[in-house]
């Protein structure tokens, strides 16, 4: 029987990602939303998230897909309900935040996933596997995209606790830290700020590497025409490219493989066997290294940005 899911945060994110892969997966079923200025045709909705939980208890699973500043409060909700937990990426808007609600779902014996999707993407297993078996000599990560065209209008990524440009690239570090076979920690970084923005536009980021690879990152919020979300890698005897957020591979400059947009179905996939299983995965490697950055990062100012 499928599992009674509701979703909280009727966005763009939802509409595009959550809602398909929702429908598509037997073994979930969208039985309500949770939303003050949308809904979905056919699906009981509600503006509070506590109205859903006092009135529906046979909802097991709940979904968030809103903004992280507000999030903590309603996982903490759903969680002391008794409820499985799902979080959209980044978990919260600090580590405290996910520590907490790491214990509490422990405490209330039910299940909580950190989600980020991009580890989710078809070939960062090929990518893992290969590098796997390799000396890694250099990682680069570059990450830039148009934020005008992917969060248009969207104040809230400008405010503390909404990460900037940090917002798509902690989904790089989250295939970073999924391929690579060690731990690295960010050693320095350099963050530019808009003078009118509480957040970054452009981050540059160097981490230690325990084998002594070079391992950066560059995210930019500023990118015209074709957007870059790559990860390039030179090991000892081959190099490889991971290009499209994670759905294409080229080792040597061939094409290893080039997937589809399975990012959000394997998700669910995912929060399926977590509950199945009644254990949890809060992961936060991901999280660790933009904290590190905002903590260690060189702050520049830069030209205002405007809608």
């Amino acid at each position: 029987m499928a599992e009674k899911l509701a979703l909280v945060g009727i966005g763009k994110i939802a509409r595009d990602q959550h809602i398909p892969a929702i429908s598509a997966n037997p073994d979930w079923a969208l039985e309500a939303t949770v939303s003050r200025h949308a809904s979905v045709d056919g699906i009981p909705s509600y503006t509070e998230l506590q109205s859903l939980l006092d009135e529906r208890p046979d909802i097991s699973t709940i979904s968030l897909a809103i903004p992280p500043q507000p999030r903590f409060a309603y996982a903490e909700a759903a969680l002391k309900a008794g409820r499985n937990v799902m979080l959209e990426k980044p978990p919260g808007q600090s580590l405290a935040e996910c520590f907490a609600l790491k214990s509490l779902a422990e405490e209330m014996g039910v299940t909580i996933f950190a989600t980020w999707h991009s580890r989710f993407a078809d070939c960062v297993p090929d990518l893992k596997s290969w590098l796997a078996a390799r000396e890694l000599k250099r990682l680069r990560i570059i990450w830039k995209e148009d934020v005008q065209h992917w969060h248009p209008g969207q104040e809230w990524i400008w405010e503390p606790g909404g990460m900037g440009v940090f917002d798509p690239g902690i989904n790089a570090l989250s295939i970073m830290t999924e391929i690579l076979p060690h731990a690295v920690h960010v050693r320095d970084a350099t963050l530019e700020f808009p003078d009118n923005r509480a957040t970054p536009i452009s981050a540059e980021l160097r981490f230690t590497d325990p084998e002594g690879a070079d391992v950066s990152a560059v995210f930019d919020w500023r990118q015209q025409g074709p957007q870059t979300w790559d990860i390039e890698i030179e090991t000892t005897n081959a190099n490889a490219r991971l290009s499209l957020g994670g759905s294409k591979l080229e080792i040597d400059g061939e094409l290893i493989r080039e997937g589809s947009d399975n990012e959000y179905s394997n998700l669910y996939a995912r929060m399926s066997e977590l509950v199945r299983l009644r254990t949890s995965d809060m992961d936060l490697s991901p999280f660790i290294h933009v904290c590190d950055a905002f903590a260690l990062g060189r702050r520049v100012v830069t030209s205002p940005f405007h809608y």
